[in-house]
């Protein structure tokens, strides 16, 4: 619907075109500037572990916030209230976990990888089950959130979308593939200042229009029911206020602990200092940012009740957002906004196409494949799979625009719940236990890995109704953690106290920090 009526009602504007391409351009030349300086694996992976907290902390925010924040989360403060900003809330709640907990465990020795960790703490198999699973769920990602961003782009440009996809993919490939890990972090700073840009310039728009100015968005957002937080009753079906913040802390403890886009950057600090206070300022930063693009949807809520237009009742709730920029905003203005979402999705997949190299090369390659070779193999090896991740998010994205949306979500998430759901445990189990060791994590994983096709089959609606289970998909993850960690446990109350030297590796043999 929407993109009839743009069809009919906008024109491209090449005040708009330009402002992308001016965003574009000093991408592709911070690119080009920091290939010069990449001359071994760890400046690639870590950029010699040099940067200072602010720049890992905004690079970090705009890894996690995505096209997500900048499009869905208006979307969802327009059609309903604030609910779904809950589980984000919960994040400062867990960063002080990782702060005191998990940075100093990553940051322990010379450690690149998060599934490094896992390998000193139980062995082979749960650490190429935590590299297979990180690597599986982010190319499901990059084909996810490329497809998304380039549909306000096609819109835009009136280009068919499988072209959109093609060219933004090949274009953060290239400054990606050849910038490093140097690349994704000062990239992802300007491109979460031009996102926050991005948002400001709509939202002053909106209150500098409405007659009672942003005292109006509150006055009818508030008569609205705009600003609800969801139902306080105790009802784990349903998305009410504690359903949302179990979920997400849980989601928080899982991206904190196990999540290498994030520990890469907890790595790459110049010192355990800087690492801490990146994650304080993005934590911070986070927060506001999620909460800023919520009042952005709700000041377009009420734009469209004061100044109603036939069109908008027409829309998704989803189109809407990108309506008010195509239509409200000034040709260039438009163009800087567009920039802000391409910009939100380009910092959230840079850094999963440098991670999945990063953990192929670490994990895979040099421990197994091809152990022992110079670090120029490796180097060389890196950029190979980073073109190869690339090709597959490009090809992911072409797969995702030729399904339905309930299909896309249905697959990715069935994959995700079989591939990925063991993670948090195992982490929790290797920092908060010492009896848990190789033999009992192999086998809590096995068990856990069938409970979690079982669910992920049942809630799916694949199995026959009697040999389903009612539960709803929300809690998944949780009950196959759960099942592992329970397992796991109970395997190593009938096995000798653990061999393996856990020195510095769980919270009850931490070295001291200096």
């Amino acid at each position: 619907m929407l993109s009839v009526l743009l069809a009919n009602s906008v024109h491209f504007r090449p005040l708009d075109l330009a402002a992308i391409l001016v965003y574009l351009t000093l991408m592709a030349g911070m690119g080009l500037w920091f290939s010069r300086r990449n001359q071994s694996t760890e400046h690639y992976f870590l950029g010699d572990r040099n940067f200072p907290g602010w720049a890992i902390g905004l690079s970090m925010l705009g890894t996690s916030i995505s096209s997500v924040t900048f499009l869905a989360f208006p979307a969802a403060a327009f059609a309903l209230d604030w609910r779904q900003l809950i589980s984000n809330l919960t994040l400062p709640f867990v960063a002080v976990l990782a702060i005191i907990v998990f940075i100093p465990f990553f940051r322990r020795g010379n450690t690149t990888s998060a599934f490094e960790y896992l390998g000193d703490r139980y062995g082979t198999v749960p650490r190429l089950y935590g590299t297979l699973s990180f690597i599986l769920l982010q190319l499901i990602r990059l084909g996810k959130v490329l497809f998304l961003v380039s549909i306000p782009v096609s819109l835009l440009t009136g280009w068919d979308i499988r072209l959109v996809i093609i060219g933004v993919g090949i274009f953060i490939s290239f400054y990606t593939i050849a910038g490093g890990i140097e690349a994704v972090i000062w990239t992802d700073v300007i491109q979460t200042i031009v996102l926050w840009l991005g948002g400001i310039l709509c939202f002053t728009i909106i209150v500098t229009r409405l007659p009672g100015g942003l005292a109006q968005v509150f006055e009818v957002g508030s008569a609205q029911g705009k600003f609800g937080i969801g139902s306080f009753d105790f009802n784990l079906t349903e998305r009410t206020f504690w359903t949302v913040s179990l979920l997400g802390l849980l989601n928080w403890l899982t991206i904190y602990s196990s999540d290498q886009n994030v520990v890469q950057r907890f790595i790459a600090a110049r010192s355990l200092r800087e690492a801490r206070k990146a994650t304080t300022l993005y934590s911070f930063l986070a927060v506001l940012t999620w909460s800023f693009f919520f009042l952005v949807g709700t000041c377009v809520f009420v734009f469209y009740r004061v100044f109603p237009e036939s069109a908008v009742t027409n829309l998704q709730a989803d189109e809407v957002f990108p309506w008010f920029i195509l239509t409200q905003v000034p040709a260039g203005l438009a163009g800087l906004v567009i920039s802000g979402v391409l910009a939100a999705a380009m910092s959230s997949l840079d850094s999963s196409i440098n991670s999945i190299a990063t953990v192929t090369t670490v994990d895979l390659l040099k421990p197994w494949l091809a152990p022992g070779r110079d670090d120029r193999f490796y180097l060389r090896f890196a950029r190979l799979i980073a073109v190869l991740a690339s090709a597959a998010m490009i090809g992911g994205a072409v797969f995702f625009s030729s399904v339905e949306k309930e299909s896309m979500n249905d697959l990715s998430w069935i994959i995700a719940s079989v591939f990925g759901g063991c993670l948090l445990g195992l982490f929790m189990l290797g920092f908060f236990t010492r009896r848990v060791d190789n033999t009992a994590a192999i086998i809590g994983l096995a068990g856990a890995i069938l409970v979690n096709l079982y669910l992920g089959l049942s809630t799916g609606g694949w199995l026959p109704a009697a040999w389903s289970i009612q539960i709803h998909s929300y809690w998944v993850g949780l009950f196959v953690n759960l099942a592992f960690i329970s397992l796991a446990l109970l395997i190593s109350l009938f096995r000798s106290p653990n061999p393996r030297d856990l020195t510095g590796l769980t919270v009850w043999t931490q070295e001291p920090q200096p």
